[in-house]
């Protein structure tokens, strides 16, 4: 099944969505991305995950990240569901419609290309569906990140803002993040960075693990 890999350019498409026509490439300017599918609408893990991707999409315009979320359902069922999703977050009666746009993907043509169907998964005339898949996309529309759920299995988006977090850094600064990592916690300097080279770059000081096999590969610096 045709799919992207990491470092692959998205392709520049063009959708019909909750918010009208919209091309990928000029939707996202020079923003960050977040491209999120979705099995169907008027399902149950989906609704709490639109209602939580509502929630955060503050935090991820703090971040400069546009999100942009497909199923293979209608306009007219995107917008009936939209509703239904803002009453879950028990949000203002007034408000329909959702801070993020939907894509319509009736035809499966936009998950086909992408890969998104998930083969196990299928609907009433035996159609896959789509998987819950995640998409970050980096300023030069290249995806940075890829992950992959089961229909079973809802996402964690504090997750999802966590990875925004430590991709947004690593991109600016030489370094990597360790497991678990949160923002403001220490870093990891590259092993194939010279010490001189670490200790100029990183001023508030490298510390080194030691460990059995004495190489000096666990080094830690704080935020930088």
């Amino acid at each position: 099944m045709p799919g992207l890999l990491l470092g692959d350019v998205l392709p520049d498409f063009e959708a019909e969505t909750t918010k009208g026509t919209i091309k990928l490439h000029q939707f996202l300017g020079d923003s960050w991305g977040i491209l999120f599918s979705h099995p169907r609408d008027y399902t149950p893990v989906c609704t709490t995950e639109l209602g939580r991707a509502t929630r955060l999409c503050g935090e991820f315009g703090k971040r400069n990240v546009r999100m942009i979320a497909l199923s293979i359902d209608s306009l007219e069922d995107h917008h009936g569901w939209s509703k239904d999703i803002m009453a879950y977050n028990c949000e203002d009666p007034d408000i329909l419609s959702l801070p993020f746009p939907i894509i319509a993907d009736e035809k499966r043509e936009l998950a086909v290309t992408l890969g998104m169907l998930d083969p196990d998964e299928k609907d009433h005339k035996g159609m896959p569906l789509t998987a819950r898949c995640v998409f970050i996309i980096g300023p030069d529309k290249r995806l940075k990140l890829s992950l992959l759920y089961p229909a079973t299995t809802g996402r964690n988006f504090d997750e999802i803002l966590r990875v925004v977090d430590s991709l947004q850094l690593t991109a600016e600064k030489q370094v990597a993040t360790p497991a678990d990592w949160k923002p403001g916690d220490c870093v990891m300097v590259p092993p194939s960075m010279p010490e001189e080279e670490a200790a100029s770059m990183f001023p508030a000081g490298v510390y080194t693990k030691d460990l059995p096999s004495g190489r000096k590969y666990l080094r830690y610096t704080p935020q930088p």
